[in-house]
């Protein structure tokens, strides 16, 4: 006799963090560039005429620089019926990070690291691979759990001086 189960699987839509267009509101974004530090590296974001957002600029590694940030605070949101972030790119084939953090008041990031492609494509990032992360050092804590949100940034800095572009149409929890 053969037994049949049936499951219950909800399936949660994606919520969307950020979808760039030809009406985003750029200025919703903030560059942090190493000169917070002394460094001298320049990054920027825009958005081009396919409505998607631009980050791009030039790593430098002189007075001790290296990186160039675009970040994006939102409200708090909750994000415990997520499994992960999901970002439609195309790079310049460098390696970046993507980072978010739970709360307004927590200092380090989760970060997770990624090469971007030439191409369009979908890059997914599961919460459990997300480590934190404090100016550089790896902490001793959990992975990031998912439970809230406020804010997503991308990141260069690989150690050495680079032009770099990124080209991004939207970031979504999947």
């Amino acid at each position: 006799m053969e037994i049949t189960t049936f499951y219950n699987i909800a399936m949660t839509e994606p919520k969307s963090i950020y979808n760039f267009s030809g009406t985003s509101k750029i200025e919703e974004w903030q560059i942090v560039n190493d000169e917070v530090m002394g460094g001298m590296s320049m990054g920027l974001i825009q958005i081009n005429s396919e409505g998607n957002g631009v980050f791009s600029g030039h790593v430098s590694l002189d007075n001790n620089g290296g990186f160039c940030l675009v970040r994006y605070d939102l409200e708090r949101i909750k994000a415990e019926d997520y499994s992960s972030f999901e970002i439609r790119m195309k790079g310049d084939g460098k390696k970046y990070q993507f980072q978010c953090k739970s709360s307004d008041l927590q200092r380090h990031s989760y970060i997770y690291s990624f090469s971007s492609g030439k191409d369009w494509k979908i890059v997914t990032i599961p919460f459990h691979k997300m480590e934190p992360y404090f100016r550089g050092n790896s902490l001793k804590m959990s992975n990031y759990h998912g439970d809230f949100l406020s804010q997503v940034a991308i990141l260069i800095g690989n150690n050495k001086e680079e032009d770099f572009k990124l080209e991004i149409d939207y970031i979504n929890l999947k």
